[in-house]
């Protein structure tokens, strides 16, 4: 699972998952996940990579349904049809981060999930892609109980 989908990020990095690993799930994408995550990757995570010049790794990108039941997380994920991908920056705070792309990029849903304003490496930045004209750029805050707008 080498192949590489953009610039700087492979099929592999896109799909892998410690939970499947453990649990023996085949998490690959393949067909329209694997379109998607191309989507993803060149209109908004390469151009935070090229952008900030960091090298970052992905926490989750794909993931089957299996798999995203294993981990409880809800059946209707966008994670599910390879539109998401969950990130951070080593050393960058996450909340420079989401404004910057919700300032430069298009996108369908940002979350800033878990930051606690403090700690750059608390929380993560969940970003989704669609399609041009169909992407909401909806942009939320969620800390666990909420999700409230990012402001």
């Amino acid at each position: 699972m080498s192949e590489k989908l953009s610039e700087h990020f492979t099929l592999g990095e896109c799909c892998r998952s410690e939970t499947a690993q453990r649990h023996g799930i085949d998490n690959t994408a393949t067909g329209e996940e694997l379109e998607n995550l191309k989507r993803v990757l060149e209109n908004v995570i390469e151009p935070v990579r090229v952008h900030y010049g960091i090298p970052f790794t992905l926490n989750s990108g794909y993931r089957c349904q299996e798999l995203n039941a294993a981990i409880g997380s809800s059946s209707n994920s966008q994670h599910c049809k390879g539109q998401a991908i969950d990130f951070e920056i080593p050393g960058i705070h996450n909340d420079k981060v989401a404004r910057w792309i919700i300032d430069n990029l298009d996108y369908d849903q940002l979350i800033l999930e878990f930051y606690d304003g403090v700690d750059p490496n608390s929380g993560w930045i969940h970003v989704s892609y669609v399609s041009v004209g169909e992407n909401r750029n909806q942009a939320l805050v969620y800390h666990g109980k909420q999700y409230t707008p990012f402001e």
